[in-house]
């Protein structure tokens, strides 16, 4: 696939034994796909973006809404729409990774369910028609060189818990050689309130997952630990560990 106008990278992929991995031009992996298991989620991050499972009764989960900024190899969007059964929506910027999830990560069709929308995500959540209406938003904005995230600022994460209903929650992928997890998280905690973070304990490959609710609780344990093993029994996710290893930031 050759570069657009907008000077956008190269999308390829690499083939790994049982996985399949999508590339921005580098050698740095922008996301991964069983090839046996298409709609499973290959990487403990990507697993943990999930994190917000926690904080809403499991039945209401299929009645609700997902936004991802930031289409990767389409995993997030994938499980939203066909494990979880949400409504589910995605925000593109580069119109080859959307061609390239199609081509070669098994992405399905758009449907009344699934809609992709191919803008600058800085832009497009600007528009009122998202305002209030998203249950999980996943952030995970990277550019070809994954040196840090394209979006991290404070009034990028203003714009993002306007988004939100009130029993929302953002989580975002922090990775990189040249971001900040203390910056990042000041600007989250200054656009969400210190006491709606929570974070994870990087995983072995660096990435730091965090979320920030719309309305701050703190559910007792044995809360988090039923909804943990029903979300284990329902989607297959590791979220009794979750709970061992993600905590408040301000407790």
């Amino acid at each position: 696939m050759k570069k657009n106008t907008h000077s956008l990278p190269e999308v390829n992929y690499s083939d790994d034994g049982k996985i399949r991995h999508l590339h921005l031009g580098t050698e740095w992996i922008q996301g991964s796909m069983y090839l046996t298991e298409p709609n499973a989620l290959v990487h403990e991050y990507i697993q943990r973006m999930m994190a917000w499972l926690l904080f809403v009764p499991p039945d209401s989960v299929k009645d609700r809404q997902a936004l991802q900024l930031g289409l990767g190899a389409g995993a997030l969007t994938k499980f939203c729409h066909k494990e979880l059964r949400m409504k589910t929506s995605v925000i593109e910027l580069n119109p080859q990774v959307l061609a390239a999830c199609k081509g070669w990560f098994k992405f399905p069709a758009e449907n009344p369910r699934l809609q992709v929308v191919l803008n600058d995500a800085a832009q497009e959540i600007l528009n009122p028609k998202w305002w209030g209406t998203v249950d999980a938003l996943q952030v995970d904005l990277y550019d070809h060189e994954a040196a840090a995230p394209v979006l991290d600022s404070l009034p990028f994460y203003n714009h993002c818990r306007r988004l939100l209903t009130p029993e929302g929650s953002m989580t975002v992928n922090l990775f990189g050689r040249a971001s900040s997890f203390a910056r990042s998280v000041e600007k989250m905690s200054a656009a969400f309130g210190k006491d709606a973070i929570w974070a994870f304990k990087p995983t072995r490959e660096g990435n730091t997952v965090v979320l920030a609710q719309h309305t701050p609780s703190r559910p007792k344990r044995d809360v988090l630990m039923t909804r943990a093993d029903r979300i284990e029994f329902e989607w297959g996710l590791p979220a009794s560990k979750w709970v061992r290893v993600f905590k408040p930031m301000l407790s």
